[in-house]
Parts: structure tokens; C-alpha cells; sequence
């Protein structure tokens, strides 16, 4: 598989060069799908750039989505017609935009899209996550059939959870590759 057809999605506000996504494009040449506005994220927007990239690629994707980036997936999948164009997907630390903290920054995302995903998906949670329980990311892996890897206590499995290229998640990276 093209290096350039491992698509990273970010969540609200963006990886940081230290998140283990920003550690892998760099590594690894993965192409970042840019959003417009990572600070005021709305769900339409992002669901079409998604949806512009998948469609300039001569094969199917596999997408690495972190945080509200899990959400951007599974919204996208219930509504595109191009679902095709993705192989797999791996979910990591699914935020949870209907938390009432966030619904003055994350509105558009809700009600968040509880459907089965199309294609292959692992969804791998923290015990600890700030932003998602672990009961609620395994409801969202139970929704969107996806096979669910416990991470322990990781936080939001980012830059500050002490990751660094975080090799697990690249072994499962590829073994979604490899379906």
C-alpha cells in the first residue's frame, strides 16, 4: 500500500508535532487530511473534505483516527456513496462530542452516528481517557462493529500520554493493512 493512502485523522484541535500521528506522517510519508478550521470544527465541513481526499486517490485508504477524528469516520461512512474507497480504519481514543462541556464547540457534531462501519475497524480505548469514557468508547466500538483493543491506563492516548511512535499502534495499524 502507498504510504500517501494512509490517511491521519486528527481530532479538535489538531495532532501536535509530539502526538504519535504528527511522529508517524513524518516517519512514514501518511497524509494528514487538513481541515479548514481545526479550533471550530463543524461536522459537514469535515465530512467533505474527507470525502475530496478519498476521492483523489487512485485506491482504497486506510484511515488512523484519533479523538474527534473517530467521529469524523463514522459520520462520514453513514453518508458517503464512496465508502468503498477505504480499506480499514483504525479508531483511537473516540471523543465524545455530546459531553456537555464540549457541545458549545463540537454542536454540529451531534447526535453523534451510532451505524456498523463498512469496512474493517479496531478501536482502541484508554481506561483513563478524560474525554471518553472506556463504557462509552466500547459502545461506539460495539456500534460501529469494531474490534476493541484496551490500552490501560493511557489517558487520551496522545502526546501527553507519553507514546512516543507508540509501536502498538502501529502493529495494529498493520494488521489492517494487511486484511
Amino acid at each position: 500500500m502507498k504510504s500517501d493512502h494512509i490517511l491521519i485523522l486528527p481530532g479538535w484541535q489538531n495532532s501536535g508535532p509530539l502526538h504519535w500521528q504528527s511522529l508517524w506522517q513524518a516517519q512514514s510519508g501518511y497524509q494528514r487530511v487538513e481541515q479548514h478550521d481545526w479550533m471550530r470544527p463543524l461536522r459537514g465541513d469535515w465530512m467533505g473534505r474527507l470525502e475530496d481526499v478519498l476521492l483523489s486517490l487512485d485506491q482504497p485508504a486506510v484511515l488512523v483516527a484519533h479523538s474527534l477524528g473517530c467521529q469524523l469516520v463514522a459520520a462520514w461512512a453513514a453518508h458517503s456513496q464512496n465508502t468503498g474507497r477505504v480499506k480499514a480504519a483504525l479508531l483511537v481514543a473516540p471523543g465524545d462530542a455530546e459531553r456537555e462541556e464540549l457541545r458549545p464547540v463540537l454542536g454540529s457534531w451531534s447526535p453523534l452516528v451510532l451505524k456498523p462501519l463498512p469496512f474493517p475497524s479496531i478501536l482502541v480505548a484508554s481506561t483513563d481517557d478524560p474525554y471518553c469514557t472506556y463504557e462509552r468508547a466500547a459502545g461506539f466500538a460495539k456500534a460501529w462493529g469494531s474490534e476493541l483493543v484496551n490500552a490501560g491506563a493511557r489517558g487520551h492516548i496522545n502526546a501527553d500520554s507519553g507514546l512516543g511512535d507508540w509501536p502498538a499502534g502501529q502493529a495494529l495499524l498493520q494488521k489492517l493493512i494487511q486484511i
